[in-house]
């Protein structure tokens, strides 16, 4: 794999403060070897500054689930871009399907995240991905190319390669369903084909369907998966060593 693998752990509105360091310091012995795979912890608001905290100095890089697109103002409940920068959180997830589905984000509304958080030195982790009925309709990659390029349209083209792109099926989120290698494979490669062929070879794009120790090798050696955006899997410090392990083997 020629880019770097990239292993994010999305706890969703799981963990404490307390809960977080433990599972930093329980974590950090087992992945102190080969500083390969980039290591990735997203965590709720409210443990950041734990996550950031216990981790200074290692590989780990934090970032935060979600941001307002502006910079200020009477968005009561939103965390924007320039606060999570001020507490050293380097990285954020924009457009999981949750959000989407729950939260009514629109691709438009990403646009502007995207922008701003690259302009906040921010990673953008975008989240794109079909529900079970837009499968069933054979809508894949319709939905993907509007995702996409709706979500992407303003970003500079030197930019680009900045922003991580995480594929989630959302039919195999929490379902424990999981795509096949070909599935996954072939969105994965479908998404690249829609980006602009200076960058395409630099995007890491992730697979985030359901990925676990058990299937992590297989997924990972596809070659358009650069890594894994994994939810219930990342909340157990083994396991999530294991999947960091599998990153760093797929270098």
């Amino acid at each position: 794999m020629s880019r770097r693998p990239y292993i994010a752990g999305n706890w969703k509105m799981n963990k404490t403060g307390f809960e977080a360091e433990d599972f930093v310091f329980a974590l950090l012995p087992q992945i102190a070897g080969d500083d390969i795979a980039e290591v990735v912890i997203c965590a709720p608001f409210t443990a950041l500054s734990n996550v950031i905290d216990s981790s200074r100095g290692t590989r780990i890089k934090v970032a935060a689930q979600n941001m307002h697109e502006a910079e200020s103002g009477a968005f009561t409940g939103e965390v924007s871009a320039g606060m999570l920068r001020d507490i050293d959180v380097r990285a954020v997830v924009l457009g999981h399907s949750e959000r989407r589905q729950y939260f009514n984000e629109t691709d438009e509304a990403l646009a502007a995240k995207v922008v701003v958080a690259l302009e906040n030195d921010l990673e953008p982790i975008l989240c794109v991905g079909e529900t079970d009925a837009q499968r069933e309709a054979n809508e894949t990659e319709a939905v993907l190319k509007t995702q996409v390029e709706t979500a992407l349209a303003n970003v500079p083209a030197e930019k680009l390669g900045d922003v991580v792109i995480a594929y989630e099926p959302v039919w195999a989120i929490g379902t424990g369903k999981t795509a096949t290698n070909e599935l996954a494979q072939e969105a994965c490669a479908f998404i690249r084909s829609l980006l602009d062929p200076g960058a395409a070879d630099k995007v890491r794009i992730l697979y985030g369907g359901s990925m676990k120790p058990e299937n992590a090798a297989e997924l990972l050696a596809q070659p358009d998966i650069d890594g894994g955006l994994i939810g219930g899997a990342s909340l157990k410090a083994d396991d999530f060593a294991a999947l960091v392990a599998a990153g760093d083997a797929a270098a």
